[in-house]
């Protein structure tokens, strides 16, 4: 039975729509990775805005948008389809982002970014969803890793177009920002006349309801590991902190944000088959366990070169864990509900986000490096812990409690 298995591994390809999306998601993550690392800067130098400001932006912008991750994947089940959802969320924030290029005060770029977010908010849970939907489940964690691939491509492909142009027309951010309207816009040409619909049952007509009641424990165990694991998961922006404290020049950062993108690129597809072969729980933990040493070792290390080592390394969690942890919802799921519970898994992690930071940021404050990241190595750890009582039995309908 494991040979036919692996032997189906090998021999079904990726389905039309899961490499669609992987395009859509290099594209999207190409225009993404082009602003982001320089929106700081523009807010502070241009815009005549502060660290405050940026924190608003950034804090609601997210905050909205794993709330609509939530609604969006709930309606996609109600509405029997996902690739409009998609769609219109691909096409917003292609709208919003070169409007970055205009603004002239900080409420501007507050408008512009949250509205990229809405944009990620309702196409996330949909896009998720319908890779299940379109993937044999031999092959989902190939699926899930082949799109976590192309998205981690982009996103290091991005910062490297922005620094060639920047080294050509030094100080044309607004220009630079305008022209990431032309991959957006590739991604919703690509997505409106490429993108198959896979209509998938609907359920019964009834209120939309964003509730965790047709799960079993199984999920809501999972969810709680998730918002555990997160807490402790805080933004990569200290990380970067961190590099510059031990003395990897600035100019050098963007670089090293190439490589460990790179890493999370081609470890993600190689993790995906792995997920296929041994299960999405054994390449969780391994993740966790990684996360849980390079956060230590982010604490101990004293040297600019012992950085890039282990911002490589820190690269694989990302590698292991991002497709396995898409495979087990939908393992754990029945296929009625796969919208909300991928509305569930990007809720959960979207809230607990928020807090993360803010903790990690003042425990690094207050009480230095070491216990900042030993609070995060901690909850990882709890998290793995708790994660052995899930059981990865798979779901073929769901049970009404």
């Amino acid at each position: 039975m494991a040979e036919q298995t692996n032997d189906k591994q090998n021999t079904v390809p990726l389905p039309r729509n899961v490499k669609l999306l992987g395009v859509a998601s290099l594209l999207n993550d190409v225009a993404s990775e082009m602003i982001f690392p320089l929106m700081p800067q523009f807010l502070i130098t241009v815009l005549g805005g502060n660290r405050f400001h940026l924190g608003i932006i950034e804090g609601v912008a997210e905050s909205i948008s794993s709330l609509l991750k939530l609604w969006a994947g709930a309606w996609s089940d109600r509405a029997g389809q996902r690739k409009c959802f998609v769609v219109f969320g691909y096409a917003m924030a292609a709208v919003a982002r070169p409007l970055i290029g205009v603004v002239t005060a900080p409420w501007h770029l507050f408008a512009t970014r949250t509205a990229d977010r809405i944009g990620k908010g309702l196409r996330t849970a949909p896009r998720d969803a319908l890779i299940a939907d379109s993937t044999d489940e031999a092959v989902r964690g190939r699926a899930f890793g082949f799109h976590r691939a192309m998205d981690h491509l982009g996103a290091a492909i991005g910062p490297i177009l922005a620094t060639l142009f920047l080294l050509a027309w030094p100080g044309q951010l607004r220009t630079l920002f305008l022209l990431t309207l032309i991959p957006g816009l590739a991604v919703v040409v690509l997505l409106i006349f490429g993108l198959r619909e896979k209509f998938v049952e609907k359920p019964p007509e009834e209120r939309l309801r964003l509730t965790l009641k047709p799960f079993d424990r199984n999920f809501r165990i999972y969810l709680l590991t998730l918002v555990i694991f997160t807490l402790g998961n805080s933004s990569d922006a200290f990380l970067l902190v961190r590099a510059g404290e031990l003395g990897v020049p600035t100019a050098f950062l963007p670089l090293l944000w190439c490589a460990f993108h790179l890493v999370k690129s081609g470890g993600s597809l190689l993790a995906g088959r792995a997920v296929d072969k041994f299960g999405p729980r054994p390449l969780i933990l391994m993740g966790w366990l990684i996360y849980a040493c390079i956060y230590i070792a982010f604490a101990l290390i004293d040297a600019a070169w012992q950085v890039w080592v282990a911002f490589l390394v820190y690269g694989m969690f990302y590698a292991l864990t991002e497709p396995a942890e898409k495979t087990l919802v939908a393992k754990l799921v029945g296929a009625e509900r796969k919208g909300l519970a991928f509305g569930w898994f990007n809720f959960a992690i979207g809230i607990a986000a928020l807090p993360s930071s803010l903790i990690f940021g003042w425990l690094y404050e207050q009480h230095g490096p070491l216990v900042a990241f030993g609070w995060g190595a901690g909850l990882s750890a709890l998290a793995a812990i708790l994660l052995l009582f899930v059981s990865t039995k798979p779901v073929d309908s769901l049970d009404e409690e």
